[in-house]
């Protein structure tokens, strides 16, 4: 009886043992990924929406929609304000994707609120690309007209209190890499050297505007490259 039942044994543990090592090579692994997750972050008078052309040429390039986050956020605050929004957006998209560091490609006036973050809230820690698209880096004339009805807007004029704190010092601080994408038909960022910033790679794009910049294939095809 005990020979019987050390035989049974036998078998059931090698049952066990066949089946667990099958599971162990199907069982599908956890994905890895493959880029550091994307937050655009958008300029005045926009939304995420504005990003809608690139977020699709970087899935058809291989990134997955986990790893392309476009927000919203209230244009009319002041870049501050986006700033802190923006800390709470990436420690999010961090914590949903599992990514240490992301990269951060913005337009417009979104260089303001981002590099803000990236200057003042620590965020040079979390970021490993920056990408500024047509950014109004040191303010531009154009703000003048809209300086009246927001905060924003007036930050963004030339000169302004806010403009020149964020580029006293070090523009682009921290180990992050920096690069800006400049057009020399742009009519919203005045002068056309608003958009550089000292210690980045700078690229002029040729004559785009303002608002096709960040729709352009030629520039994502670019900012791609720059990112991966």
């Amino acid at each position: 009886m005990q020979r019987r039942k050390r035989r049974i044994a036998a078998v059931l543990s090698a049952a066990v043992t066949s089946l667990l090592l099958s599971l162990s090579v199907s069982a599908p692994t956890a994905h890895a990924a493959t880029h550091d997750p994307i937050v655009f972050v958008h300029g005045i008078s926009s939304s995420s929406s504005s990003w809608d052309d690139w977020v699709a040429y970087f899935k058809a390039d291989g990134y997955t929609a986990a790893e392309l986050d476009a927000w919203t956020y209230s244009w009319s605050q002041s870049n501050a304000t986006t700033a802190a929004q923006l800390a709470t957006e990436i420690k999010n998209v961090r914590a949903r994707t599992g990514a240490s560091k992301v990269d951060v490609v913005v337009h417009s006036m979104g260089a303001l609120s981002s590099r803000y973050y990236l200057k003042n809230l620590g965020g040079t820690a979390f970021v490993d690309d920056f990408v500024s698209v047509a950014g109004t880096n040191h303010g531009t004339s154009v703000a003048s007209l809209c300086s009246w009805l927001y905060r924003s807007c007036a930050e963004m004029v030339t000169g302004s209190s806010f403009v020149t704190a964020l580029n006293s010092g070090d523009e682009t601080p921290g180990s992050v890499n920096y690069a800006t994408y400049w057009s020399n038909c742009d009519a919203a960022v005045d002068p056309d050297s608003s958009a550089l910033l000292s210690g980045a790679t700078n690229v002029g794009v040729g004559c785009i505007s303002h608002d096709e910049m960040n729709n352009d294939h030629g520039v994502y095809a670019q900012v791609r490259a720059f990112v991966e």
